[in-house]
């Protein structure tokens, strides 16, 4: 299969440019069920699209910076901060080439998946998410591990790595542990209420202990 030559910028600002929400205001249920218990901090929200969970983070007492390639996200995510009463540092970043500078308590990548990555480029971004996380700090990545169970005609997407394939590809060091390493199954809806399931992947390391 050919590689895509749309950019990552033009496709996801066309993509929230389409409709005026794309997602429900949620956060990311694992996000949820993994952050409670670890003291709040800095957070990096990698690929925070329109800012649900950077808003639940900074709920919890982490400062939050929310990073996306969407100036559209960004700016909906903005304004949605500020309805709920809460700060996040929003920033425009291309993660394959501007990546934010700086380590944080909390990296969290949920769903880097793209109909126009390229081989390679979301392994490029987790190992620099993993740079950016500080002593001590944590790294969760959440990760679909498949299309759902009524999707028969699936686009493009590089891959779903497995859990295994994301740990051997990120290499980290003997300092690094390994704390959830899990595929959770759950119900998924067709947009024409076809019922089925779909499964994801979470992953929390914990880098070392602060000096």
């Amino acid at each position: 299969m050919s590689e895509p030559t749309t950019t990552a910028e033009e496709f996801w600002e066309g993509f929230y440019g389409d409709r005026e929400q794309v997602w429900t205001g949620n956060p990311n249920p694992l996000l949820v069920r993994e952050v409670p218990g670890l003291t709040p901090g800095t957070a990096l929200d990698l690929g925070c699209g329109e800012g649900a969970d950077a808003i639940w983070l900074a709920h919890q007492g982490w400062r939050v910076t929310g990073v996306d390639v969407s100036s559209v996200a960004l700016t909906r995510a903005a304004a949605r901060a500020q309805a709920d009463g809460v700060t996040v540092t929003w920033r425009r970043h291309d993660l394959l080439h501007d990546f934010p500078e700086g380590t944080f308590d909390l990296v969290t990548a949920q769903f880097l998946h793209s109909p126009v990555e390229r081989s390679g480029e979301r392994d490029q971004i987790l190992a620099s998410a993993a740079a950016a996380v500080a002593p001590g700090g944590r790294l969760l990545i959440g990760g679909h591990a498949g299309w759902p169970s009524w999707v028969t005609e699936p686009p493009h997407i590089a891959e779903f790595p497995t859990i295994e394939q994301v740990l051997d590809r990120l290499a980290l060091g003997a300092d690094w542990t390994v704390e959830t390493a899990e595929l959770v199954e759950r119900p998924s809806t067709s947009p024409d209420g076809v019922e089925g399931t779909r499964a994801d992947s979470i992953i929390r390391l914990r880098r070392g202990t602060p000096s």
